[in-house]
């Protein structure tokens, strides 16, 4: 059981690692003016774990901060998932 509590550590790094390069690379393509990254994906990426990384990106690059479903439902994930983590740590 501790491998697999082991596994979900990993996959919750990586998968919020992936959120925050998500939000970096999408303002700096807002900036450019170039091909954006689909809402689709920050919100899909967020939904699976990644709330945490795309939530501190959204702070540190002030992107999407005007989006109320953005500065809204980002904090709110993040708060669920959190109850969620802490749930399935004192589970195992």
């Amino acid at each position: 059981m501790e491998s697999l509590l082991n596994l979900l550590y990993i996959y919750i790094l990586i998968i919020n690692i992936i959120g925050f390069s998500l939000m970096r690379n999408d303002k700096k393509k807002a900036q450019r003016h170039e091909f954006r990254i689909k809402e689709k994906t920050l919100w899909t990426v967020a939904i699976i774990g990644g709330s945490y990384g795309s939530y501190v990106a959204m702070k540190v690059y002030r992107h999407k901060t005007k989006h109320k479903s953005f500065s809204m439902g980002f904090p709110l994930l993040v708060i669920l998932h959190s109850i969620l983590f802490i749930w399935v740590n004192q589970g195992i």
